[in-house]
């Protein structure tokens, strides 16, 4: 169902760049990132990874170049796949210059750990192949000047390594980059991006590093990510799990559908059940999401246990159930009641109207 929504999200306006195809910044919608957990060298394997998170509707994925073969492999695996890839990078500058020349979309670099002198080469490469890049800054690996400094890695400390790499590549006459400083803590990581995005007009690429495991990574980085983001910072981001990869883009994606920011797949409105319902609500709900979890069109479905709320969840879905009395419930087809259902056929009902309507959009 199409209706207004303000978010009341007011983006700040950065300088936009280009990965591959994708706009990050200005006015570009935010785009969402992962990255391969695959040996590079084994491009089978990386390839039906990358095609598994484009699949998940990832807009732009990272792929790991730490030798020559990952790099050599690199031409083949952007020759198979339709999302561009960024190169990660870390202290052979070599690897940089044959990502460039291998089809990489964006380099992701910290100049720091490259050096003043081969930063150089490693422009050049970007400017001839017109591509762009990130400047990776980690809580986990920043100067050491840089600790001496701050004694530890704050949120000033990744903010004055972000600004000097900064200095750096506008020295060598090259502007075609984002910037991240990314962090395990939530409160350094938000403070370092908020800083930043005071001091500079650059894109800033989100996330909140070593985030952990599923469930802990995922409300960690919903926390950081949504905060930046709610406040108008951030113009791609990554969610990072100790998970598969496309869980970082199924994360990502409700990130961004809770603020309103992007809209893909089924959205399922439900309650958390209690001794109202009228029918089981969590084992419906569970079941929804795995027979509608093909679904890529934005829906909305809300799916309430009783009447309490949900004849006024229903008023702003496309499909809703609202738990009646004696096995019976009302179904609603765009906020309008249109008849009863039994329990029983709540799930198949629901996933055919879905269908039905994804094909009428296709139509």
């Amino acid at each position: 169902m199409n209706y207004n929504i303000d978010n009341n999200i007011n983006r700040k306006k950065t300088k936009q760049i280009m990965v591959g195809n994708v706009k990050v910044g200005g006015d570009a919608t935010v785009s969402i990132q992962s990255m391969t957990n695959t040996i590079t060298e084994d491009i089978d394997a990386t390839v039906n990874q990358i095609k598994e998170l484009e699949d998940e509707g990832a807009d732009i994925v990272r792929v790991s170049c730490p030798n020559k073969d990952s790099t050599a492999a690199l031409k083949e695996i952007v020759q198979n796949v339709n999302v561009p890839i960024v190169a990660d990078i870390h202290f052979h500058y070599m690897r940089a210059l044959e990502a460039a020349d291998s089809g990489a979309a964006c380099l992701r670099i910290n100049p720091g750990n490259i050096g003043a002198e081969k930063i150089k080469e490693v422009v050049a490469a970007a400017k001839a192949n017109n591509i762009s890049m990130r400047i990776g800054v980690n809580a986990g690996s920043l100067d050491k000047n840089i600790l001496e400094k701050y004694k530890e890695p704050c949120a000033d400390a990744l903010v004055d390594s972000a600004l000097q790499n900064i200095e750096l590549l506008e020295s060598n006459n090259f502007d075609n980059f984002k910037i991240s400083v990314k962090a395990s803590n939530v409160h350094t990581m938000c403070s370092a991006y908020e800083k930043l995005s005071n001091l500079t007009n650059y894109p800033l690429h989100l996330g909140l590093t070593e985030a952990g495991t599923y469930i802990s990574g995922s409300i960690k980085s919903s926390m950081s990510i949504g905060k930046l983001l709610s406040h108008g910072i951030g113009d791609t981001i990554r969610v990072s799990l100790t998970a598969d990869p496309v869980e970082e883009i199924k994360i990502g994606y409700e990130i961004l559908k809770s603020l309103d920011l992007r809209s893909r797949g089924v959205k399922i409105i439900s309650c958390p059940s209690c001794a109202r319902q009228a029918f089981p609500v969590i084992e419906t709900v569970k079941t929804l999401e795995q027979r509608l979890s093909h679904i890529k069109k934005s829906i909305t479905v809300s799916i309430i246990g009783c009447i309490v709320n949900g004849p006024g969840e229903a008023l702003n879905s496309d499909i809703g159930v609202t738990g009646g009395g004696k096995g019976t419930n009302m179904l609603y087809l765009s906020g309008v009641t249109d008849h009863k259902i039994s329990n029983e056929d709540i799930v198949n009902k629901v996933v055919k109207l879905v269908e039905e309507r994804v094909e009428s959009l296709n139509d």
